[in-house]
Formats: C-alpha cells, structure tokens, sequence
C-alpha cells in the first residue's frame, strides 16, 4: 500500500494583515502540526511503554537533525490513560524534547482524540493570525486497547475533517488493540504495529514528515508503504 497525502492550505486571503507574534516572528516557514495521541494506560506498563518512550525520544532527534523540518514541522504530544494530558504544547520540531512517558489507569481515547482536534484548530488560527504557510496537519495515534469513554462524537469529528482535507489521521493499534474500534474511528485503515517495532515507526514518522516539509502546499507527497515486506506494520 502506498497513499498519496495532499497538502492543502485552509484559508483564502482576505487583504487583512497579518499580526506576527514573538514565536514567529524569527521564523516564518510554512508549517506542518503534527499532533500525537498516545495510549498510556496500564496496559501498556512495562516493555511497551519504555519501547514508545524511547521511539519517541528518537522521533524528535531525527527531526531536530533535519534542519529543514526542524523549522517546519510543529509537533504537540497528547497522553491518555489515568487522565488525558497535554505532555507537549505545540511548537516547533527544533525545540521539540519529549519526557518519558508512564503508564496508568484507562483508555479515555475519545476524549483525546476531540482534545486533539481542538489543538490543532487553535494552531491553524495561530497561523492563520500571523501569516504562516500550513500543510494539512497530522493525527497520529497510538493504542494498545479499547476506548474506556464515548468516541461516537470523535469518530464524527474525524469523518468531517478527513472529508474537508482539515487533517489526515492514521490510527496504530499495538498486540491487544480492538482494531474493530479503530476502524470504525478512523477514515484511513488502522494499522497494527509488529511486536513493539516503534522505533521503525517513529522513523517512518519522521520521514514522512520530512518529505512533506520539502514539499509545496498542494502537493501530492507520496509516502512509504509501512506494510511492506520490510515495514513496521501489517493490516489487521
């Protein structure tokens, strides 16, 4: 499988000048928000939650290296388990130094994924107020279970922003994910990760990420297949 994501931009120009704030003020490249959803419910304690810790940990390291997505690649990182919690507000790739992540608690899925989506509409209007650039932002979550909460109204909310090109969601399912849920969230088939290959996922994150930064708004980027002979993920 190989999908073709295009970049889309989310406003028309109005004539209205644009305010540019302190945080871009230095650095007005076109931006692309990519926010992560991450389970980190009981379930997933021990060697799963140390593998996306350190996947993660890799996940930023790569992008502060390329100099170019480390300008134009935002990231917000959204933890769900005993709470939901915002682990890191959005800001630029190059400033990007997650913590380790802990596990505890349920899977209150639904409500990250609506917390998500109101992250990245507050971004797009922080763009939008200063006269930045945007590619179509990412939702990439990750999940070892089963929504413990309502998700009828944030598997809504995907349709209707996969239909209006507002975001691109995927959906990864770690070994114990209900990927029937998943499926029924998502727009896009959720994929399941191989063992705990995170670190192959992140990287494929990260690649992807990249190419899309090099990329034009309306642009067709074509990304790697993860569930090739050689990828991180099979479809379920």
């Amino acid at each position: 499988m190989r999908d073709e994501f295009t970049q889309t931009p989310y406003w028309e120009e109005t004539g209205t000048e644009p305010f540019i704030g302190m945080e871009f003020a230095d650095n007005c490249e076109p931006r692309c928000a990519c926010v992560l959803l991450l389970d980190t419910s009981g379930s997933m304690n021990g060697e799963a939650i140390a593998a996306l810790s350190q996947g993660l940990q890799q996940f930023a390291t790569e992008l502060r290296q390329d100099r170019l997505a480390a300008k134009r690649v935002d990231v917000a990182v959204i933890g769900f388990g005993d709470r939901v919690d915002i682990l890191a507000e959005f800001g630029s790739a190059q400033n990007f130094y997650p913590q380790s992540l802990k596990a505890k608690g349920g899977t209150p899925m639904g409500e990250a994924i609506n917390l998500g989506i109101d992250l990245l509409a507050t971004r797009q209007a922080e763009y939008r107020n200063n006269g930045i650039t945007p590619y179509r932002p990412w939702m990439f979550l990750i999940s070892d279970g089963a929504p413990t909460d309502k998700w009828d109204r944030a598997a809504r909310r995907i349709r209707e922003g996969e239909e209006r090109k507002s975001f691109s969601f995927f959906a990864v399912g770690v070994d114990g994910a209900d990927m029937n849920t998943l499926g029924q969230i998502s727009v896009k088939t959720p994929l399941m990760l191989r063992g705990l290959a995170f670190s192959e996922m992140f990287r494929w994150l990260s690649s992807s990420l990249s190419s899309v930064s090099r990329s034009s708004t309306g642009q067709q980027v074509l990304l790697a297949n993860p569930t090739g002979p050689a990828g991180w993920a099979s479809i379920d």
